[in-house]
Formats: C-alpha cells, structure tokens, sequence
C-alpha cells in the first residue's frame, strides 16, 4: 500500500499558497485492508476513508467510465491494481492532476507544474467533456488564480454547452460552485468564463443580460470593491441585483428560484431591487422618504439585513455612501423609539401606527437635522 498527496495541496504548494487540507490517493489496497488498519470508511459512491488520527481524507485509486449524461453518470472502478496514473488521469485540470509521494517526489504525468507557474487552466483528457461541473469549476479556478483558460480547453468547453452537455447540471451544484466562485479573490472571472464558452446565457440568462448592457464594468468594479474587502456572499449576489434592469424583482426571484439560492442570498438581491431607488436619493432626502425607505427594507425587524443592504449599496455606488449613512442615523433613531409605550398611551385607539411614524419621522428628522 502506497498513499500520495495529491490535487489542489500540491498545487498550492507550488504556487507557495497555504494548504489547508491535504487528500490522499492510496494504491495497491482494498476497503477490506483500509477498515483493518483503523481507517473509517465516509464514501458513499466510492471508497474513502478518514485517517484514525488526522482524519483527513484518503481515496483508494479509481477509475470512472461515462455511463449516462449529467456529472452523476459514471461507473466508479476501484481495485489494487488501479495505478496512480490512471487515478490522476480521471481528473479535471493539470494543475489538479499532480501528486506528491512519501519522499517528496513530485508526480505530474501531464504537465500540471508547467500550467501552475504560466497562469494556465488546461484539460487533462477528452474525458473533461463527461461531467458539465468541469465548466464551473474551470470558471470558478479562473476566479480563484485570475488564471487563463487554454485555448484548447475552452473550445471543449463551448462544445459541450452546443451539444447540450451542461443542460444537464442540477441547480444545487450549479450555486455551489457558482457561489464559491462569487466569493473568490477575482470574481468577475467566473462571468467572463461562463460568458466565453456560453453557458452563462443558458444557466443564468438574466447575468448574461447585466453583462450585455452598460452596467458591466460597473459591476466588475463593484465585485472588485467587494473582494477587496472580503463582503460576504449574500451582499455579493445582491450587487448582482443592484446592477439589473427594470424587471430586477421578477428576474432575480425567478434566479433565485432556478439556482435554488438560500433564501438570505434570495432576500437581500430582491431588497436591493426594491430599495435601490430610495438609497441612491437618500443623500438629499427628507425624513419622510428616508423612513419609508427604512419601512419598505423592513428595517425594524431586520436591521442586519438593512445593514447588509446599505454595504451592497456602497460597494455598488460608492457615491452613495453619504446617503447611507444618512439611513443608518435614521434607522437608530427611530428604532430608538418606544412604540410600545406609545401604543399603552394610545389605548384602542386605531391611529397607534400613525402615532408610532409621527414620534419616529419626528427622531428621523432631528436626526439627519432636516
């Protein structure tokens, strides 16, 4: 029995990056001799096992053969005499197939150290085109490393979108990867992949739509702002919103709905829509405009949210930043308001809400000295 590191901790060792976690192909054993010296078995479509005292992963060699269409159609082959090479063959990218043995030798059967130090993303085989995830994670490496796709490797790519492989990616793997590549270090990458191969018009037509008009580069701009002072997901996914058309509502909730998004991504782009308008004129807006905004947000309720939704609006237009924080003044003073001793004062009178806005318009506009 021989273990390997192998994949993206030998890669990122030598592009002297952090490794954070390290995966081990072993060659020449069985689940039966695995189980017998201590390692517990996680896989479910193949075998893996975690290490009794690291726990970190450790695969037993494998093949795959295409036996139906989508990333889910493959026969698994595991058995002892399934090489290292083969094992490294079945992968993605070259700089994904390399390997590392007990004495430090660096395996690459295809030329994955040579693609790690140019800055390039190249399909190992013509097997790449058997599993559609391939298409977003070369997007989401590009955004990543900021690396570029080999003009060979893009070609299969828009081959593949043609002849109707990535029709059949599910919606739940399509966001994994589609969100962790939103949340790289280069995120307008991933757009401007998915947009060269074609697969962005088919999977997310409406951020083909934002890419096709004038608010491109200020969307880039905006993902760069957001990268660069790590935002989180969900105010990434609303800048999206921020930079849509006039259906911004409709078609984001009909993305959301399509990508399966989490609900939190969901609601902070269809608040983004809805309160985009309020926020950029909340520079020279009166205390009534701006607690309307402050109502239309939910902002009581949800002042995380809120809070949320003004970061996504600075990123977005940093121009706007005055006007939020005009927001943010009149969201602590009106939530300062007691609106519950304003209703035990009001009795069953029916005008406590008109009561409640006139004290917290008052604590508004004292605020902002309007």
């Amino acid at each position: 029995m021989q273990a390997y590191v192998v994949g993206g901790a030998v890669r990122d060792e030598l592009l002297g990056l952090p490794v954070v976690d390290r995966d081990w192909v072993v060659v020449g054993s069985t689940p039966e001799e695995m189980a017998a010296a201590g390692y517990r078995p996680v896989g479910r479509d193949f075998p893996v096992f975690l290490h009794p005292q690291t726990h970190e992963e450790y695969a037993l060699a494998r093949t795959e053969r295409k036996s139906g269409r989508g990333y889910k159609g493959f026969t698994v082959y595991s058995a002892p005499e399934v090489r290292l090479e083969d094992d490294l063959a079945r992968r993605d990218l070259t700089i994904n197939a390399m390997a590392r043995g007990a004495d430090g030798r660096l395996i690459d059967p295809f030329g994955g150290e040579a693609d790690a130090r140019s800055g390039v993303l190249r399909h190992v085989g013509e097997a790449f085109a058997e599993d559609p995830v391939r298409i977003l994670r070369v997007a989401r490496f590009a955004a990543r490393f900021r690396f570029r796709v080999a003009p060979e490797t893009m070609a299969l790519m828009r081959r593949m979108v043609v002849e109707g492989e990535a029709d059949f990616l599910v919606a739940e793997r399509v966001w994994d990867e589609f969100a962790r590549g939103l949340c790289e270090a280069h995120p307008r990458e991933i757009f401007l992949v998915l947009e060269d191969c074609g697969s962005l018009a088919r999977l997310a037509p409406e951020l083909q739509a934002i890419l096709a008009g004038a608010s491109r580069e200020p969307l880039f701009a905006a993902l760069e702002r957001a990268a660069g002072e790590g935002a989180p997901l969900a105010v990434r996914f609303a800048l999206l919103a921020w930079f849509s058309g006039p259906r911004c509502e409709a078609d984001f909730a009909a993305l959301g709905q399509r990508l399966r998004a989490p609900t939190q991504e969901r609601e902070l782009a269809q608040l983004a829509c809805r309160c985009r308008a309020g926020i950029v004129a909340a520079g020279e807006a009166g205390a009534p405009e701006l607690l309307a905004v402050l109502k239309d947000a939910d902002a009581f309720r949800r002042k995380e949210r809120f809070e949320a939704l003004v970061r996504a609006a600075r990123l977005a237009a940093p121009e706007t930043a005055a006007g939020a924080q005009r927001l943010l003044a009149a969201l602590e003073a009106a939530a300062a308001i007691d609106a519950g001793a304003i209703a035990g004062k009001a009795g069953a009178r029916a005008d406590i809400p008109a009561a409640i806005d006139a004290a917290r318009l008052a604590a508004v506009g004292a605020a902002v000295k309007d």
